[in-house]
């Protein structure tokens, strides 16, 4: 039985970070880059000689982002020029979208049992040095391919970062997360809404029998405006506009969520020019979902705000998984359907209501 904390670092301010998370989106880096970024950390930390911890999920919080684009009603991204080569040649250099963030990282790390006699798991002084140590840290590596620059906190801000131990009641650690989140404020946190996927195919699904996950998802990214006549009191007809977006859905967005299998498992060194020749290989497509950006004080719990990966290699699924539990009547919704770039069939099994079959 390992214990659980919450490591909080807030305020981190990352330059030209990657604002293109996927084929088909930008506009906030991929919440797999953190997944990524939570694990390099903790190999980080085992060549630093800390090795009792280990993490579990990630939650992100973005208080202000500037994405580095023209003003334009066609947005472009600005792009550096880059050096030519000897004969005056452009380099071949492909550059990737940019954006500037501050955001706060919440990790949930486990120690090991073995290690709770570790000084700073009872040392309040040991604690914050570690605290600081990771911090510190992070501020060598990379976040979604961005750097992390030292800044001067505005008034009010706070960069100190802090590790909590997670109350085991669920009424003391409501009451814990309500104090850690006045912290994250203002700012907005990433959420996972795949029951609003499901929702929107069944309802394209009721008008069109063809309808795909991969039309419920395009459906969702978007305003859907149409026109209908309403009769007035003088009983003249009148034009009244409405978008069929979810009412109280909030500012949702479409956002990729892991990677689903294309091709069978490869043993390593198998397939040429593999990045990774002691790793199984396998060729992957990206998986899509719907997100929405949810301000913390609108939470009831931490679970609300991590995300965690979850791999199954026997259905090909590498995918990021979301604790948020919308309000009610909407948490009752089955699991979602995922759309895949360039796949959108779906089938069902008795375990599981609506699986991805990528191809």
């Amino acid at each position: 039985m390992a214990n659980k904390w919450l490591l909080v670092i807030p305020h981190l301010r990352v330059q030209n970070a990657n604002a293109i998370s996927s084929p088909l989106t930008h506009g906030f880096p991929s919440i797999t880059a953190f997944l990524g970024l939570q694990w390099a950390l903790e190999r980080k930390l085992v060549e630093a000689g800390t090795d009792c911890l280990f993490f579990e999920k990630v939650g992100v919080v973005c208080h202000w982002h500037e994405e580095q684009v023209n003003d334009g009603y066609v947005k472009t991204f600005r792009l550096t020029r880059n050096p030519v080569e000897k004969d005056g040649s452009t380099a071949a250099i492909v550059e990737e979208g940019r954006i500037h963030l501050d955001i706060s990282l919440v990790f949930q790390v486990g120690v090991d049992q073995e290690a709770a006699d570790n000084p700073f798991t009872t040392d309040a002084a040991a604690r914050q040095a570690l605290a600081w140590k990771i911090r510190e840290l992070l501020s060598t590596m990379r976040i979604a391919g961005g750097s992390v620059i030292h800044h001067r906190p505005q008034p009010g801000q706070s960069i100190t970062p802090s590790l909590i131990l997670m109350e085991a009641d669920a009424e003391k650690r409501a009451g814990q997360f309500r104090l850690l989140r006045r912290r994250l404020l203002p700012g907005f946190a990433l959420v996972g809404r795949d029951d609003l996927l499901v929702k929107r195919l069944a309802k394209l699904q009721a008008q069109d029998a063809n309808a795909t996950a991969l039309d419920a998802w395009l459906d969702l990214a978007r305003f859907n405006w149409r026109s209908h006549e309403e009769e007035q009191a003088n009983g003249q007809p009148k034009i009244v506009w409405s978008h069929d977006r979810p009412q109280g859905s909030g500012w949702l967005v479409p956002i990729p969520v892991g990677y689903g299998a294309l091709s069978e498992l490869y043993a390593p060194g198998l397939v040429a020019n593999a990045r990774d020749r002691t790793t199984p290989f396998r060729f992957v497509e990206s998986l899509y979902s719907v997100g929405q950006w949810v301000s913390p004080h609108r939470m009831r719990d931490i679970s609300d705000l991590l995300w965690w990966a979850d791999s199954q290699p026997e259905r090909g699924l590498y995918r990021a998984r979301s604790g948020y539990v919308p309000p009610e009547p909407e948490h009752d919704a089955p699991e979602a359907a995922l759309a895949p770039y360039g796949s959108a069939a779906t089938e069902s099994t008795a375990d599981n209501p609506s699986p991805i079959a990528p191809h």
